[in-house]
């Protein structure tokens, strides 16, 4: 860091204000959508040494860490790393992040629940869907227990 530039303490990245003063490596991974293994892809991809500061980095290494998550294909990063893989609309793997993953996982889960599949007929109905027991875990607003007659 040159004696000029100082450190900024919160950075606006990806749609997300982010601490300056954490290392870039943990700062991304508090990006919703983004996980420790794929945050590390990203920085290498962009050559920013994981264990510099983020309040450090000037706006063109900030803008290729953003130009790396809106291009991954571009940068090489492979299909397995992304958080959306072979979509069922366009069939091609991106990484989503902030709002766009709970509003895609929305629209996946209403989807099931159109075309009546069983795991949409259980997220309807508020059951476990991903075959979890259910015999004792999982009441919900119910008298949980046994009680003996007098």
């Amino acid at each position: 860091m040159s004696e000029t530039a100082e450190l900024r303490r919160i950075v606006r990245l990806l749609n997300t204000t982010l601490d300056g003063t954490k290392h870039v490596l943990i700062s991304l991974t508090n990006v919703k959508g983004i996980s420790f293994v794929l945050a590390k892809a990203i920085l290498m991809k962009a050559g920013i040494p994981p264990d510099k500061l983020l309040g450090e980095l000037t706006d063109e290494e900030l803008e290729k860490i953003e130009d790396v998550v809106n291009n991954p294909d571009k940068y090489g990063i492979p299909w397995w790393m992304m958080n959306r893989q072979k979509d069922p609309r366009t069939n091609e793997s991106k990484i989503l992040i902030g709002d766009d993953v709970s509003w895609v996982m929305t629209q996946d889960i209403n989807l099931m629940k159109k075309i009546r599949s069983w795991k949409g007929i259980r997220h309807e109905l508020g059951l476990k869907v991903r075959g979890q027991r259910t015999k004792t875990t999982g009441r919900v607003g119910r008298t949980v227990g046994y009680q003996r007659k007098k």
